[in-house]
């Protein structure tokens, strides 16, 4: 397969463009990212509040895509949900990786700490972070199925017929996920005020 030029890839359709770079053709690559790279930040962004995650997450996800040989399967959506949902995917990865992380201290850290001043919170900044790591807690007991529409919904911002058109599934099964996913979070939630 001689490589696409740029004028014919940006011709092609998403669907006739992912054989190209499943044979790692530069130019197709480009005009994917060109296409796509714009929402993949939105949501990476969108998801983890601050602008170096983001670029580092799309960053991760485009490679991964590039290195697999770009495993599009078009009976499971579109290329764009196919696309955002690895970024998703590698979005909410990094956020419980930074979440799972507690710094190692030495004999010398102690001294360090208590000479450096340390920011004043508010009781209700407190309360509100305390309040996010119980929910964050909470959706990860939760069963993939029922956690990943919620985590689309609430950190990606998608809808609940975006979510289904993501991920291949009725409307109904999207809302029904959804609520039984919250109702076990409030449960959960609720013993832990108890």
């Amino acid at each position: 397969m001689t490589p696409v030029r740029r004028e014919k890839a940006e011709r092609l359709a998403d669907e006739e463009l992912m054989p190209w770079i499943a044979k790692r053709d530069p130019e197709a690559f480009e005009v994917f990212y060109d296409r796509h790279g714009g929402a993949a930040y939105s949501l990476a962004y969108r998801i983890l509040g601050e602008r170096t995650g983001a670029e580092d997450c799309i960053q991760e996800a485009f490679i991964s895509i590039w290195r697999s040989g770009a495993r599009f399967d078009r009976t499971r959506g579109s290329v764009r949900s196919w696309t955002l949902s690895i970024v998703r995917n590698r979005a909410i990865d990094a956020l419980r990786s930074k979440a799972g992380k507690a710094p190692k201290l030495t004999f010398d850290d102690d001294a360090i700490l208590e000479a450096r001043p340390a920011a004043e919170h508010t009781e209700a900044e407190v309360l509100s972070q305390e309040t996010a790591d119980e929910v964050r807690g909470a959706i990860s007991q939760l069963p993939a199925d029922q956690s990943k529409v919620i985590e689309l919904a609430y950190f990606g911002g998608f809808s609940q017929s975006e979510i289904a058109a993501m991920l291949n599934v009725p409307l109904g099964t999207v809302k029904g996920r959804m609520r039984l996913g919250l109702e076990k979070i409030r449960g959960e939630l609720a013993e832990g005020m108890a």
